[in-house]
């Protein structure tokens, strides 16, 4: 997902188009921090495979798309399911262990709520992810960062990054857990 992105960005900006803002969701943000001049490519590609590895290292999970307001969906989910994601006004992905969240996507059948299943190997972005969070955060504290250049809306905090933000360790646990 990272070299796809990334190259789609150079390309275009290959052809004249020049970002204003930038915008990207998990691992499309470390693109957004590359192309904004934030960290160098060398670097961004180090730490996204370390993530990767990472988080292909811990105990498989599940992620359901969900079709309802997030803050509905938050009071119906039982103790072992987490909001991974809200993405728009009615649509969520909640994630956890596969089969509680088959057991969810059947309830919301029933009560006629939209979900499907996402292609994903893991339950991103939830408590499943925090045994390898201080070791990714500590590999980001060792790259060097720049204020970007280009401004970055963070969907992890819904906000601008500031040259603070997107140097942080903590943010970066945070955006992976």
């Amino acid at each position: 997902l990272f070299t796809v992105e990334y190259a789609l960005a150079r390309l275009w900006m290959s052809l004249g188009v020049s970002p204003k803002a930038l915008v990207g969701h998990s691992v499309a943000e470390f693109v957004c921090a590359c192309i904004a001049g934030a960290i160098q490519l060398p670097d961004a590609i180090r730490l996204v495979a370390l993530r990767g590895r990472l988080m292909g290292s811990m105990p498989p999970g599940s992620m359901l798309s969900v079709r309802a307001a997030a803050a509905a969906i938050i009071e119906r989910l039982p103790p072992d399911l987490q909001l991974a994601a809200n993405n728009a006004p009615t649509v969520c992905v909640v994630a956890g262990p596969k089969e509680s969240v088959t057991a969810f996507a059947a309830a919301l059948e029933k009560d006629g709520i939209a979900s499907r299943p996402l292609q994903t190997s893991h339950a991103f972005h939830t408590s499943m992810m925090e045994p390898i969070v201080d070791e990714f955060m500590n590999a980001v504290a060792d790259v060097h960062w720049s204020a970007p250049q280009i401004p970055i809306v963070s969907t992890c905090l819904g906000d601008w990054m500031t040259a603070e933000t997107i140097a942080s360790p903590d943010y970066w646990g945070k955006q992976l857990r």
